[in-house]
C-alpha cells in the first residue's frame, strides 16, 4: 500500500457533530469552481447541491448504513457511504478533498470500504451507481475491479436535492465487483 497516501490517516464512522464538515467536503468535491481543482467535478453537468445536513444525517442515522469518515492529522479530507443490502453492499456519497485527490488516497478508502463491509456484513459484492457520462470516473472505478452492467436508472430530474442537471441525457449505471 502507498505509505504516502496512507500517512496520518484514521478511518471512524460519523457522527452527528461531523454533519456540517461533510456536507462542505461532499460539495467541494462535486460542486462549484473549488471542485474544479479536483477531477471529480461534476460542474459541467450538475449545478445546485449534490446533498445536504438532512441526507448526511439520514445516512449517519440508519441501522444499515455507515458513513465512513476518514482524517488525515485530525482533520476530515474524505468519507464513503457504506450500506448493507443483504448479500451485498452499496457504497456511495464518496468524497475526497479536492486537494487531496491525485495520490492514491481514493485507492486506499475504497481497499478499506471494500475490508469492511466484508468483515462486518460478509458481504460478497460491493454495488454502486455513477452518473452514465463520468467516463474518467467509471474507468477510474473500472481499474479498481468495478464492472459496467448497463443497468440504468433514471436522474432525479426536478429534485434540486440531487442538483440542476444541465444537460438531458443523464442517468445512473449499475457497477458491481465480486469481493474476495
Amino acid at each position: 500500500m502507498d505509505t504516502a497516501a496512507t500517512a496520518g490517516l484514521t478511518f471512524r464512522d460519523a457522527t452527528d457533530a461531523d454533519v456540517d464538515v461533510l456536507v462542505a467536503l461532499i460539495e467541494s468535491a462535486y460542486r462549484g469552481d473549488s471542485s474544479r481543482t479536483g477531477w471529480t467535478t461534476e460542474a459541467d453537468i450538475l449545478q445546485g447541491q449534490r446533498t445536504d445536513p438532512e441526507g448526511v444525517l439520514a445516512v449517519i442515522k440508519s441501522p444499515e448504513s455507515r458513513l465512513l469518515t476518514v482524517e488525515r492529522d485530525g482533520v476530515v479530507v474524505a468519507c464513503c457511504q457504506l450500506e448493507h443490502r443483504g448479500t451485498h453492499a452499496y457504497f456511495g456519497m464518496f468524497a475526497v478533498s479536492p486537494a487531496q485527490q491525485g495520490g492514491g488516497l481514493g485507492k486506499v478508502i475504497i481497499a478499506e470500504a471494500e475490508r469492511t463491509v466484508r468483515e462486518a456484513w460478509g458481504a460478497t459484492e460491493m454495488h454502486m451507481t455513477v452518473i452514465s457520462v463520468r467516463n474518467d470516473l467509471i474507468a477510474w472505478y473500472e481499474r479498481r475491479g468495478y464492472r459496467r452492467t448497463g443497468q440504468m436508472t433514471p436522474f432525479p430530474y426536478g429534485d434540486e436535492r440531487f442538483g440542476i442537471p444541465q444537460r438531458d441525457d443523464l442517468q445512473f449505471e449499475l457497477l458491481v465487483k465480486e469481493l474476495a
